[in-house]
């Protein structure tokens, strides 16, 4: 195969949750872009009928399904809806997520719930079903979770204090490789990507307090952009990645170095 080929995801069906704004979109028009078709998943029916929209003006079929990923008796009909349509999906890219801001020993247990169900829960079930359903029949299939620096270290708390966030985002990074383990016979890759610091809803309050500093520390200073998850998701997402497995792969200009 050409490199070309390898990169190529014509034919191909993507599930991307989170999916109606930030880096999930970004995510969702990079792997349009190379040819795959779109499947849209977010709480918020109008923000996914505007996604939806924005795809379809970059020539990106998209069909959007609103769904809350936190309740775990949503995401089999999730599913099953999006392999009714496309008939199959190749590739997932778990990129829903939630954070919460408390110090350790003050963290609401109804809000580790809210996390722990979405960030972690939600990426086992929503895989689960996929795999099952999909990816092993088919014998091949690509798993992109979207876990965090966080995932990967512990948070310096003058910046942050997430303590539910990050221990959901290292359960994605644990997840991501026991299903690699037991998923390669079939065909199917898992990776995580762990970005840093970019600029989104989630993380606005951070950046317009410590957005400065955050930059100074980080080697290329400059915090993510929206082009700077693109390029990796369609390496994980595509038959290049064939065997790559099992990573969690930070994006985040170098901060986690120093």
């Amino acid at each position: 195969m050409s490199v070309k080929q390898l990169f190529d995801l014509t034919g191909r069906v993507a599930l991307v949750t989170g999916g109606s704004r930030g880096l999930g979109l970004q995510i969702a028009e990079a792997l349009g872009e190379m040819g795959a078709k779109i499947a849209l998943t977010a709480r918020k029916k109008d923000e996914l009928d505007a996604a939806v929209a924005h795809l379809a003006k970059l020539g990106i079929e998209a069909a959007p399904y609103a769904c809350d990923l936190g309740k775990r008796e949503q995401v089999g009909p999730l599913v099953d809806a999006v392999l009714k349509k496309h008939g199959k999906i190749d590739i997932l890219v778990n990129n829903a997520g939630a954070t919460w801001g408390a110090p350790a020993e003050d963290h609401p247990l109804e809000a580790w719930d809210k996390l722990v169900n979405l960030n972690l829960t939600g990426t086992f079930l929503a895989s689960q079903q996929v795999a099952k359903k999909s990816m092993i029949p088919a014998k091949w299939g690509r798993i992109v979770n979207v876990a965090s620096v966080a995932g990967l270290m512990a948070s310096d708390p003058r910046v942050v204090r997430t303590i539910a966030y990050n221990a959901s985002k290292h359960g994605v990074v644990g997840l991501t490789r026991q299903f690699a383990a037991e998923w390669g016979e079939h065909g199917i890759t898992v990776n995580t990507i762990c970005p840093g610091f970019f600029p989104s809803k989630m993380t606005k309050g951070t950046l317009d307090a410590l957005g400065e500093m955050l930059i100074e520390v980080t080697p290329t200073r400059r915090l993510g952009g929206d082009e700077d998850l693109k390029g990796l998701a369609v390496l994980l997402a595509s038959e290049a990645s064939r065997h790559i497995t099992g990573q969690a792969i930070a994006v985040d200009g170098g901060a986690a170095l120093i």
